[in-house]
C-alpha cells in the first residue's frame, strides 16, 4: 500500500484567483515512511496576499528564482499518482491542484482521477465530533510533536499530518521487531509468543474488555487491518 501525504500552501484563500506557492509530499508505503519525499516552492506569478503570508511567512521575495508550476507539473504527477492521496481538508487542496493542473491544460482533469483521495479532516471529525480538529488540535490530541510549526510550511505540515494519520488509523507504525519490516510483513511475528510467559496475569474488568474490543473494531474500520487479529490470540475480543 502506498499512500503520500501532501501539503500546499497558496497566496490567497480562494481558487479561481490565488496560486500554489509551495507543495510538500510525504511517501509511506505500509504505513512506514520511506525514503522519498518531494518539496518544491513555487512561483506564483502574482502577488501573494498579507492574510496568507502572515500564516506561512512566505514572501513574493522568497520566490522570485523559484520554478513556476508548468516546471514542476510532471513531476508532481508522477508522485502522486497511483497513491492513496491523504489530505487534510482536501477540499482545499484539490482544488488549487486542479486549477493549475487545468490552466497548463484543460485535458490534465483532476487528480482524483490519477489517486484516490482521502480527507484527514473528514476521518477525524467523525472520530472527534464537535472538537476541535485542526492540524494543530490533532498534534496536540495524538500526541504528535508539533513544537516548531511556528508558521504553515508544506513539507513541515505534510510530515506532521503523516504522524498525525498513523496515530488516527490505529498507530500501526512498527512494532518494535526488527524481523518485521512492515506493518504486513509479519515475517518473525510467530516470535511473539514467546514474551508470553514473561508477561505478569493481570485481572481485568468486563467493562475493560469490552473498551478493548471497541478499541479493535475501530482499528479494523479505519485502517483496515488489525495486528492482534494475526497473532494467535486467544482473546474474544
Amino acid at each position: 500500500m502506498r499512500q503520500v501525504v501532501l501539503d500546499t500552501e497558496t497566496t490567497g484563500l480562494n481558487a479561481a484567483d490565488h496560486r500554489i506557492i509551495e507543495v510538500g509530499c510525504i511517501e509511506l508505503v505500509e504505513r512506514r515512511y520511506s525514503e522519498r519525499k518531494l518539496h518544491h516552492y513555487i512561483n506564483p506569478e502574482r502577488q501573494i496576499e498579507a492574510g496568507a503570508e502572515a500564516v506561512h511567512g512566505i514572501r513574493n521575495a522568497d520566490l522570485a528564482d523559484k520554478p513556476k508550476f508548468a516546471d514542476i507539473a510532471d513531476e508532481l504527477r508522477a508522485f502522486i499518482s497511483g497513491a492513496e492521496l491523504i489530505i487534510h481538508n482536501a477540499p482545499f487542496d484539490v482544488g488549487f491542484l486542479d486549477k493549475e493542473y487545468r490552466r497548463l491544460d484543460p485535458a490534465h482533469g483532476s487528480i482524483g482521477e490519477w489517486a484516490h483521495i482521502c480527507d484527514s479532516l473528514v476521518m477525524a471529525r467523525k472520530r472527534y465530533p464537535g472538537q476541535a480538529n485542526s492540524l494543530d488540535a490533532l498534534c496536540k490530541r495524538l500526541g504528535v510533536d508539533n513544537r516548531g510549526r511556528e508558521l504553515h510550511g508544506a513539507l513541515l505540515d505534510a510530515r506532521l499530518l503523516a504522524d498525525v494519520w498513523l496515530a488516527l488509523t490505529g498507530g500501526q507504525v512498527a512494532l518494535g521487531l526488527e524481523t518485521a519490516t512492515s506493518v504486513r510483513d509479519l515475517s518473525g511475528m510467530k516470535d511473539l509468543r514467546a514474551y508470553a510467559g514473561q508477561l505478569p496475569d493481570v485481572e481485568i474488568s468486563e467493562t475493560e474488555r469490552e473498551a478493548h474490543r471497541e478499541r479493535l473494531a475501530t482499528i479494523r474500520e479505519l485502517a483496515g487491518f488489525c495486528v492482534w487479529d494475526t497473532i494467535g490470540t486467544n482473546s474474544s475480543a
